[in-house]
């Protein structure tokens, strides 16, 4: 079959190639052709050694299809069945799991260190333990999550991880309450979905956070009630918060400088929500006084915090009844050998999201 595969960490090109085979197949495990898979920044970020990843491996993570045959012991789905990837499965039995917490389960982690591809060549892993960048896939049979057939499969795909991702840090992590004053610092996939949580949950001023014009002119069709650029931030904070900071304030880049940035913009006894995946040697400074002195409650969100599973379902419910919009968000839908090109236009910002159709 056909896969892009990127060999070395920090090169900015993917190789298409026809001779990957998926592997891993067994009791447990589901077959699954895929259909459509979106480019997350997240997938830029392993290219570019931000998240580490073992190399060569297949990018991508949220994705769609069909099951093509299932492995013994396997009886939620069947083939032709329509599903999409859940990257993160539980297991359903650890700590995190017993608690409620299946977003932090590491069994998808562990999953993650095994080769899901070969090639002639040796083994090729795949990003986050999957690899939606190809056109079969093996994945344990808790992340084949069955999908109603009125939803399409590229819609299906963003649900897999980015529209999960931002809503849920709004409706599950920080539950941002009505009339409430918030920031969205980052306005690409994730953070647009974010906006459409913020917008659900009937916040009063939203301000949307961003270096490039097209994706702030798109923060406000998602929800914003303005967008600015960094530099205008704190003139935002000062107009529509007297000074005082935001109620509630999301980082939705992923990296120390912006966490910071909107730590100083969250209002004292306000919010910070932490959604960007960033590197594990990028250190975020606070003093202890400041901890103490302001307190501001710091929430990570990881995944977008809850249940994976109702995470997805509460996305459908809300895109049926036109709460949410998830065609909005795709600007490109190209084949696999143009991943390339996509890849370039998510770097410049002037991509929302990019369907990978095959």
């Amino acid at each position: 079959m056909r896969a892009a595969v990127l060999h070395e960490t920090g090169q900015s090109q993917l190789e298409v190639h026809d001779d990957v085979e998926a592997v891993g197949f067994g009791p447990g495990k589901v077959r699954v052709r895929m259909r459509a898979t979106g480019l997350c920044h997240s997938d830029l970020s392993a290219m570019d050694g931000t998240l580490r990843q073992p190399v060569p491996f297949v990018p991508g993570h949220e994705g769609a299809g069909e099951v093509l045959d299932v492995g013994d012991g396997v009886d939620a789905v069947r083939p032709g069945d329509r599903v999409l990837i859940g990257w993160l499965p539980a297991c359903r039995s650890c700590g995190p799991c017993t608690r409620g917490q299946t977003h932090l389960c590491l069994s998808g982690f562990r999953a993650a260190r095994t080769p899901h591809f070969r090639r002639p060549d040796g083994p090729v892993f795949g990003f986050a333990g999957s690899g939606t960048f190809a056109e079969e896939l093996v994945v344990d049979a808790a992340g084949a999550v069955p999908i109603p057939d009125d939803l399409p499969f590229d819609l299906a795909a963003l649900i897999g991880c980015g529209v999960t991702t931002g809503l849920g840090a709004v409706l599950n992590t920080a539950r941002v309450e009505a009339g409430s004053s918030v920031a969205v610092v980052g306005c690409g996939g994730v953070g647009l979905a974010a906006l459409q949580g913020v917008r659900l949950s009937g916040a009063a001023h939203v301000v949307a956070v961003d270096p490039v014009a097209y994706r702030r002119a798109a923060a406000l069709r998602f929800g914003a009630t303005e967008a600015v650029a960094p530099e205008d931030f704190d003139d935002a904070r000062q107009r529509v918060t007297g000074g005082e900071g935001f109620d509630y304030v999301f980082e939705v880049v992923g990296t120390s400088t912006t966490a910071r940035t909107a730590y100083e913009a969250t209002r004292r006894g306000g919010t910070l929500c932490v959604v960007g995946a960033g590197a594990p040697d990028d250190f975020l400074r606070l003093s202890m006084f400041e901890l103490f002195f302001d307190e501001k409650r710091i929430l990570p969100s990881m995944y977008g915090g809850g249940d994976p599973l109702r995470s997805y379902r509460r996305a459908v419910d809300l895109w049926r009844t036109g709460r949410i919009d998830l065609e909005g968000l795709i600007t490109h839908r190209i084949p696999l050998a143009e991943v390339n090109e996509a890849l370039a236009r998510m770097r410049a910002g002037s991509a929302l999201r990019t369907c990978i159709e095959f």
